[in-house]
């Protein structure tokens, strides 16, 4: 999907990121600190090179327990170095402190009386290197800043929510078309993409001529919800219950990429005016995340150049509010060009997505750019929990950072 730029006139700085992980760090700024005291173990971890789900899996495994025991406030780039505290029940804390693994390091430990949420944050903090700029980059990247600064950047899902394959979103689609046959020809099967594991790629063309036993034997151990999908479709031959295999927390994954898509396509229509109410938006009030009906946009505009309040687009689900209005004659002509209602994201016990509504522009906070050498710049800044660095950092580049191959 081709996502509009806030500053399309404005020249980018062009260049590339996360060449290494130190030059993409990120630490979380938490909603609340562990009290010392209660049930819940809190273990600030700091992981070089590995997704949360990885860094998960290994403390699990260290500590002999189930994944589903350790739970997280957000997820956390893989090609990067990040801080973030998990929270852990059933464990003793010597245990935690104790755990070793490669790229992967606790760095505190404390009790706590409730776990870890979804969104248990106020933010991330930033510090990224991008290289190989154009010669005036810092004119130009101070120049786009100051109207992001001003107006907000588009608050996009970047393209990490939709997996080095650029396909989980599809996933997610055929899994609330229930077409389960559909996902599963998608899931194990399709061009490699991004994915340079030769072995994965070699499953891939397995499992794309019939041979699955095959394809079973050379996709990777670590590839787990692979393994589980195939493994589940050579014992029973039946798609959807190869879907089941996948485990939950993945298959909300996908759904949410998918919901992202969607809200994705909704922004990109609304960045020229990114700073712009019209009557009938529901608008996010940035002070409390309350989310509120607009019935007179001239009188709310003034709190939303102040950057007070912002127009938000639906995250789609069974209860998303929808807007009135112009905004709402957009959001559900994307909806059912999608062609899915509220109950197809009813996908039964714990798999319900209820929806919600998201601001379509990010405020940036502590915003800093300064000269590394002669060909690379450092940006730092602290965004709210849930946005992206890497659509900030689009905007100012031009360009997704990724070297040209």
């Amino acid at each position: 999907m081709e996502l509009a730029y806030l500053t399309p006139e404005l020249p980018g700085t062009g260049g590339v990121i996360k060449t290494k992980p130190e030059d993409f760090v990120v630490d979380e700024v938490p909603l609340y600190l562990p009290s010392g005291e209660g049930e819940h173990v809190y273990a600030l971890v700091r992981k070089r090179g590995i997704a949360t789900f990885e860094a998960i899996r290994r403390i699990a495994q260290e500590l002999n327990i189930p994944e589903r025991r350790i739970s997280y406030a957000g997820m956390k780039d893989a090609r990067a170095v990040t801080t973030q505290w998990l929270s852990l029940f059933g464990v003793d804390e010597e245990a935690v402190r104790s755990v070793r693994s490669s790229r992967l390091e606790i760095l505190d430990v404390k009790r706590h009386g409730n776990r870890l949420k979804i969104g248990h944050l106020r933010g991330n903090r930033f510090s990224i290197v991008v290289r190989d700029t154009a010669q005036d980059a810092l004119d130009r990247a101070e120049a786009i800043a100051a109207v992001l600064l001003r107006r907000g950047a588009p608050n996009y899902f970047g393209e990490q929510r939709f997996g080095v394959r650029g396909t989980t979103h599809l996933y997610g689609e055929a899994i609330l078309r229930r077409d389960y046959a559909g996902f599963v020809a998608l899931f194990l099967g399709g061009e490699s993409g991004g994915e340079r594991d030769p072995r994965k790629v070699e499953a891939r063309r397995l499992f794309g001529e019939g041979k699955v036993a095959e394809a079973y034997d050379a996709m990777p151990v670590a590839q787990r919800a692979e393994k589980k999908c195939l493994h589940a479709l050579l014992r029973f031959g039946d798609p959807e219950r190869a879907c089941a295999a996948v485990p939950k927390r993945m298959r909300q994954m996908y759904v949410s990429a998918y919901q992202s898509f969607l809200f994705n396509r909704i922004a990109a229509l609304r960045v020229p005016r990114i700073d712009e109410l019209e009557t009938g938006d529901l608008a996010f009030l940035h002070r409390t995340t309350r989310v509120f009906e607009v019935q007179d946009a001239a009188a709310e505009q003034p709190r939303c150049t102040a950057f007070e309040i912002s127009p938000t687009a639906p995250i789609f689900g069974t209860r998303a509010p929808l807007a009135k209005g112009a905004p709402g004659e957009l959001e559900r002509r994307v909806l059912d060009e999608a062609a899915l209602g509220p109950d197809a994201f009813a996908l039964g016990p714990g798999l319900a997505f209820r929806g919600q509504r998201r601001s379509v522009r990010i405020p940036i906070r502590e915003f800093s750019v300064a000269p590394v050498d002669a060909n690379a710049l450092r940006f730092e800044f602290v965004l709210p929990s849930g946005c992206f660095a890497t659509c900030v950092l689009r905007e100012i580049l031009k360009g997704d950072g990724r070297r040209e191959t």
